[in-house]
């Protein structure tokens, strides 16, 4: 999802760089193809399960991507079935990991205050999502239209109903405990997502429902004002860790692309529906932001994802003597153990836990 949404958030000024935009989705097809194969050798950690959330979301941006450049390749018509096919499936995810995800946190995993983060965000934000990537459907939708509309207005109260108590329990969480670890500093930006994206679904919806323009505008100009103080303080926390011992890289360094891509695309809704320049420079000054993210943490993953993909070749079952012939890389007990991406990053979180 931090893939697609440097290709989703492009700025109408920069429609230039449309053909660059539309190869970078599909690179994130390509990575949703893999994830989908992959998947199933994953193991589930209790700790990660906020990050259940990434995938319905990055189903979304990918099927979004294939609305706005799909059709050049594809036509019209096949671009939005997919569209429709990923919405519904990224939908019915997200609904899934809002319900279950909270649930289980609540009943089996019991995180104490001390333990609060931007992650606990990631399981709630997908239907918010949804609600956007639904208002790009809506004109495609013929006489399910007016129903979709009223679906992705419900999927936006939802999520909004759901991001409030924890936005609140991680700034007491910060009053009392302080930022955190170093790993998990980054993703106090997590917080930028619900806000930057319901303000980009409540004005694109309302070019499906004019009559609501106005609510778009009264709440999408304060909330997305709230999100630039909200970048400030977290800009301030990250500084401090950085002078004080230093950013370790860590996964949690994807929170400043996605989060700050909803920000782009709020600004740019804002635009147009103001008509306003100042958003629009806004815009292009946040998707400079994101640009530059992007590479710099997409430099950073590939040498820790390179082994992991190879490691894949060994699959879960395979005894030691299959995994110690000559034909594979070499005796199972020389090899490190397959480990996921996500149980590393959680695994940095508790070194750094340990060590404050």
């Amino acid at each position: 999802m931090g893939t697609g949404i440097l290709a989703t958030a492009l700025p109408p000024d920069l429609d230039a760089l449309r053909p660059l935009a539309a190869a970078v989705w599909l690179l994130a097809g390509l990575m949703l193809v893999a994830l989908a194969f992959t998947w199933r050798h994953r193991r589930f950690d209790p700790e990660i399960a906020p990050f259940l959330g990434a995938p319905p979301m990055a189903l979304l941006t990918v099927g979004t991507g294939t609305l706005l450049y799909g059709q050049d390749l594809i036509g019209l018509r096949a671009a939005v079935a997919v569209d429709a096919a990923l919405w519904l499936a990224g939908t019915l995810l997200g609904l899934a990991s809002l319900i279950g995800v909270p649930w289980f946190m609540l009943t089996r995993h019991r995180p104490g205050l001390h333990e609060a983060s931007g992650l606990w965000l990631m399981p709630v934000v997908p239907p918010m999502v949804a609600a956007t990537s639904g208002a790009y459907l809506v004109p495609h939708a013929g006489s399910l239209g007016r129903a979709l509309l009223v679906a992705c207005y419900a999927l936006f109260g939802l999520s909004l109903l759901a991001v409030v108590p924890i936005v609140v329990v991680l700034v007491r969480r910060i009053r009392v405990h302080g930022p955190g670890a170093a790993s998990t500093v980054p993703t106090l930006v997590i917080v930028l997502g619900p806000l930057g994206q319901s303000v980009t679904a409540v004005n694109q919806l309302a070019r499906s429902a004019p009559e609501l323009a106005g609510f778009g505008l009264w709440y999408g100009v304060p909330v997305w004002t709230a999100a630039m103080a909200w970048l400030l303080v977290a800009a301030f926390f990250l500084l401090r860790t950085v002078r004080r011992g230093g950013l370790p890289y860590a996964l949690t360094w994807w929170s400043f692309t996605f989060p700050v891509g909803t920000c782009v695309t709020g600004a740019s809704a804002l635009a147009v529906q103001l008509g306003s320049e100042l958003f629009g420079w806004a815009a292009l000054g946040l998707y400079g932001l994101l640009a530059g993210a992007w590479v710099t943490v997409a430099l950073r993953t590939v040498p820790l994802v390179a082994p992991q993909v190879r490691e894949l070749a060994i699959r879960p079952g395979r005894s030691p003597d299959h995994a110690g012939s000559p034909g594979a890389a070499g005796p199972s007990r020389d090899r490190v153990p397959a480990r996921e991406v996500l149980v590393l990053a959680v695994a940095w979180d508790r070194r750094e836990r340990q060590a404050a």
